[in-house]
């Protein structure tokens, strides 16, 4: 019995942070997204940790450019697993295009899991220099990715210059996000695309092979990570030969139209919003017609108001008598009045108006709030 206890003592201590973890996942949305994202990024912390090892022995032996594909692949089988996350791939027989400018849509880190999926042999990244401090950064470096001062030009140029002049010696191809920056939105759309990926495929003279991720806000953004399967579509390579850098504007408005068009295609549907039309004849048909007064030869007369509809007549409200007989007396004094009473009636008015009577513009300034 004491080596029984013994035995599984360990497990069960080593059992308790998997039951919390799990417990805390399920308590709620949030609670299950931030553990998600703790196992996602532990996934790639422990690959790039052990990549590094990978890179460096790899790079002995001369294999280098195969660092990203051994990479990619681990991470792949081991966070896809834990996480139930299913990529499917459609194109896949693109993928041995080389060398090749690969062109990716760039919409959150969870695009590593589908690169992961889809990375041929023999490929590189281009990435922003800043990914050289991250995780990734260590394995990147030995497998020869290729870094992109994206605040310093002329150092980007030169970075393109070289990377093209490798491509075409080592015969490898090369990965990169031509959006420049994360995109991610409900609706499947992407950003004007960077033009240093196609000044690089033209000057080489090698084709650029659009790989297109579908839109996966339903399973991934802020306070929501779920399972599910992701769809890649990798299209047919576009060609380069022949072209110069003034067909640059017109290549990339091609590309970033293909792969708009696959985008919205394998992304899931996302419904038109219903709009409410609010007809502005109700609040017409509130507002109580007013008698108006007319100035004829026998002086100020009211004229009659409009009979109301049938509809009207339930609603209506009748005015008190006192205030019919108020109206009465003052048709009365205005017959027997002179110029001088209507004039004095005009200006009481006016002032009435400048000591501010609320219009509805007021109405309108105090429900934003007017300043003070």
């Amino acid at each position: 019995m004491s080596f029984l206890f013994k035995l599984f003592k360990p497990l069960a201590y080593v059992s308790l942070p998997v039951i919390f973890i799990r417990t805390f996942a399920m308590s709620s949305p949030k609670g299950r997204y931030y553990c998600r994202l703790g196992i996602y990024l532990g996934c790639l912390t422990a690959i790039a940790t052990w990549g590094a090892v990978v890179a460096a022995t790899m790079s002995i032996v001369g294999r280098r450019f195969d660092v990203n594909f051994i990479i990619a692949r681990t991470f792949h089988a081991l966070t896809s697993r834990v996480l139930g996350i299913k990529i499917e791939v459609e194109g896949e027989e693109y993928l041995e295009t080389r060398p090749a400018v690969f062109m990716s849509n760039h919409q959150s880190m969870l695009d590593i899991l589908s690169v992961a999926k889809t990375m041929p042999m023999r490929t590189s990244m281009m990435s922003k220099n800043s990914l050289r401090f991250t995780p990734l950064g260590p394995f990147m470096i030995m497998s020869g990715a290729v870094f992109i001062d994206r605040g310093n030009n002329a150092r980007a140029v030169r970075s393109l210059e070289a990377a093209g002049e490798l491509m075409k010696a080592k015969q490898i191809s090369l990965w990169m996000y031509p959006e420049g920056t994360r995109h991610l939105s409900q609706v499947p759309d992407m950003l004007p695309l960077k033009k240093g990926g196609f000044h690089l495929a033209i000057q080489a003279g090698i084709p650029i092979v659009p790989v297109v991720t579908e839109n996966y806000w339903r399973l991934y953004h802020k306070d929501v990570f779920e399972s599910g399967v992701v769809k890649v579509r990798v299209l047919p390579p576009v060609p380069t030969v022949g072209l110069t850098a003034k067909d640059v504007p017109d290549l990339a408005a091609k590309v970033r139209n293909q792969m708009i068009d696959a985008l919205r295609d394998i992304s899931v549907k996302v419904p038109a919003e219903k709009t409410t039309d609010v007809s502005p004849s109700g609040a017409e048909e509130a507002q109580d017609p007013l008698p108006s007064i007319t100035m004829s030869s026998d002086g100020p007369s009211l004229s009659p108001t409009p009979s109301p509809g049938p509809s009207d007549r339930d609603g209506q409200i009748s005015p008190p008598p006192e205030t019919s007989r108020a109206i009465d007396q003052g048709l009365t004094s205005a017959r027997q009045g002179s110029t001088a009473s209507i004039a004095s009636s005009s200006t009481g008015v006016r002032t009435a108006s400048e000591n501010g009577t609320e219009t509805e513009e007021d109405e309108g300034m105090i429900l934003v709030g007017r300043p003070t």
